[in-house]
């Protein structure tokens, strides 16, 4: 019974998160008490230990990945095994999209190890080998600095090596992340209007839907276009984040005077401090992670409704962007990651032009 409750009030909790309605709260916990109760208490009693130390074989079962996620964004991999992994010549082991999970049992699972040169080098922005004696995460929770918590809740943590909430990549060690486990970055959605040269909006002429546009960049590490966006540093509050990534990115500020940049700066908190809406949280299904490490991000929507205000910012890439301009959103965009998809979700909480093909609301 204990367990079970234990298993209950987490659930609840993740529920609160995802900001389910009531009454769906009620429901799910209802619906998942027998589907619960057996396992947990099977693997509490197996284990006689604390719920927060169960072994890796009871945790999938209690916590899927997909039960935590913020956009009803149904996680799974398709870039997440992308081979040969970015940066490199090294091949993935071969995983199948029925194989994905852990829940499935592979006896024969056999990922390549590889952890990229530039990681292993010790930047400031990396952890140390897992095995190294002076390094001691505490994973699932705040590690001084660092945030080692997952957006998608708790992660097992097997031979002292956090796994993948989602499943098997092929891959094992940290690739091109720093961070064993999740590695947070944040993603500023910049929108405006498609308008005419008489300022009036442009609609799509099939959907009738106003047409979004958003500041894209084109990343220099693999030519692909995306949201300008970047990892939170240790310490860094998200909405800093945010604002310094585009900064940096979409407007260069590196390179700017101090007096250019205090331009920016107060063109920039016009932008900033208004309404915006938190477009998804959670994992990220991109082509950098690892059975050990991976992506997980916030991106935020800040759009300008008039235009004005982006009108005085004039676009100019820098950092890690090599191209940044104003792009219309729609279901033929490639993107980088999920970004297509976050893209999405702005449209449709905007009621703007998204695909002209028919589909479920």
């Amino acid at each position: 019974e204990g367990a079970v409750a234990a298993s209950m009030l987490l659930l609840a909790g993740a529920l609160r998160a995802a900001r389910a309605p009531a009454f769906a709260r009620a429901v799910a916990l209802f619906s998942v008490t027998v589907a619960l109760s057996r396992p947990l208490a099977r693997c509490v009693l197996q284990h006689r230990s604390p719920l927060s130390n169960l072994s890796a074989s009871c945790w999938p079962q209690l916590c899927p990945a997909s039960m935590f996620n913020s956009s009803n964004m149904k996680s799974y991999h398709s870039k997440s095994l992308t081979s040969p992994y970015p940066g490199s010549h090294v091949e993935r082991s071969l995983v199948p999209q029925d194989k994905v999970g852990w829940l499935i049992e592979w006896k024969d699972y056999n990922p390549v190890e590889y952890t990229a040169g530039s990681v292993l080098a010790g930047p400031n922005w990396a952890d140390p080998q897992i095995n190294d004696k002076s390094f001691s995460p505490k994973f699932n929770e705040r590690d001084g600095e660092v945030e080692r918590k997952s957006l998608s809740g708790w992660y097992v943590v097997e031979n002292g090596r956090p796994r993948n909430p989602v499943g098997r990549t092929g891959l094992t060690g940290r690739g091109l992340l720093g961070r064993w486990g999740p590695n947070h970055a944040a993603d500023p959605v910049v929108t405006r209007w498609k308008r005419d040269e008489s300022g009036n909006k442009i609609a799509h002429p099939l959907t009738g839907k106003n047409i979004l546009q958003f500041v894209a960049i084109k990343r220099r590490d693999c030519g692909e276009w995306a949201i300008p966006g970047g990892m939170v540093d240790p310490g860094e509050k998200i909405s800093a984040t945010l604002k310094r990534e585009f900064e940096e990115e979409a407007l260069n500020s590196l390179e700017k005077s101090p007096e250019e940049k205090a331009e920016l700066e107060k063109q920039l908190h016009k932008l900033f401090s208004q309404e915006h809406f938190v477009v998804y949280r959670g994992y990220v299904d991109d082509p950098r992670n690892t059975d050990n490490a991976w992506m997980e991000t916030e991106a935020v929507n800040y759009h300008d409704e008039t235009g004005e205000t982006m009108d005085n910012l004039p676009l100019e890439a820098g950092d890690d962007a090599g191209v940044v301009k104003w792009v219309d959103i729609s279901d033929k965009l490639k993107l980088y990651a999920s970004h297509s998809y976050f893209l999405k979700l702005v449209t449709e909480k905007r009621g703007a032009h998204w695909s002209q093909e028919p589909g479920p609301e």
